[in-house]
């Protein structure tokens, strides 16, 4: 039990709390599956009912659906052990790397896009929003939509599968969303159109990131930082983020105005000297993740990085 506590509180926060939160409302639903009242309460008041007004009157159903995990059985039990294997999986490093508020916005954002998707298409297309059968529950969502941000983020990530070797996320990803497409052709009850939501949104969250579509500056701390400078402004010092993204794109890091980062200070400053440090050791923290993975980091490693991250 004492492993088991040092493991847990070793995990990022955010994804310990929602994960936690996850098992906690499966675990409280089975037990309510003994009071038929209680049970349908909640599922009245907390699953996504993707129809148009109704949800008007109760909005928050589109954040709470994806904390739900209520069916029973094999099946109920599947559910919710292979969304969290694949949150803790692929969230786990993406946390660490870009910090807890972000993992948490995308884990929200992308699950209210799918929410979004259900509500939009329910009109048309029924049989895949899930309504037809149950309200919609799970957190496939927004796992698809982390899924989908780290893919886009990160295109050269890979991760081994049984019986398939090392693919690429971005391949698991549209693996996923091609088994959704044939499960339209059944009537399985699946709310495809809450996977399709999620992953549409954290494709377009991936992309606004990486600086690739446009958003208004009150939206920019969603994002990731604070109100976005004009690009024509020069001698930027890079972020974190972008010096990742060009280790992973396989170019130089360059400043707003298209020129390669200096790697040495002008004038010889020792405050400019000692970023520059700073920057090589990160350059060789993200080097060791790509060879080795975030686990092969050392303690001091892993703090530089998270020092770094926060800067």
């Amino acid at each position: 039990m004492n492993d088991f506590k040092t493991w847990y509180h070793r995990q990022p926060q955010a994804l310990r709390t929602i994960v936690t939160l996850n098992v906690g409302v499966y675990v409280a639903a089975q037990f309510l599956h003994l009071w038929p009242a209680g049970f349908r309460f909640v599922m009245e008041h907390f699953a996504l009912h993707p129809v148009f007004p109704d949800v008007l009157f109760e909005p928050w159903q589109l954040v709470t659906y994806n904390f739900m995990h209520t069916s029973g059985g094999l099946g109920g039990l599947l559910h919710i052990v292979f969304n969290m294997l694949w949150l803790y999986w692929i969230g786990k490093e993406f946390e660490r790397m870009h910090g807890r508020q972000q993992f948490w916005t995308v884990y929200l954002v992308t699950g209210v896009g799918g929410g979004l998707m259900c509500l939009l298409l329910q009109p048309l297309f029924p049989a895949i929003t899930g309504s037809g059968v149950v309200p919609v529950v799970g957190a496939s969502a927004s796992v698809l939509g982390v899924l989908m941000t780290v893919a886009i983020l990160y295109p050269y990530k890979q991760i081994g599968l049984l019986f398939f070797g090392v693919v690429r996320l971005l391949y698991v990803v549209i693996g996923f969303l091609i088994i959704d497409a044939l499960l339209m052709l059944s009537t399985s009850g699946t709310a495809v159109a809450a996977h399709w939501g999620g992953a549409l949104t954290g494709f377009l969250y991936a992309k606004v990131v990486r600086d690739e579509i446009g958003v208004p500056s009150w939206m920019a701390s969603l994002f990731g930082g604070k109100q976005r400078r004009s690009r024509r402004s020069s001698a930027r010092v890079p972020t974190l983020f972008e010096r990742i993204k060009s280790f992973f794109s396989g170019g130089p890091t360059t400043n707003n105005s298209g020129s390669r980062r200096p790697t040495s200070s002008s004038d010889g400053s020792p405050s400019r000297s000692s970023s520059n440090n700073r920057s090589k050791e990160v350059d060789r923290i993200l080097d060791k993740i790509s060879e080795q993975g975030y686990d092969a980091l050392s303690d001091e490693e892993k703090q530089t990085l998270h020092e770094a991250s926060q800067s």
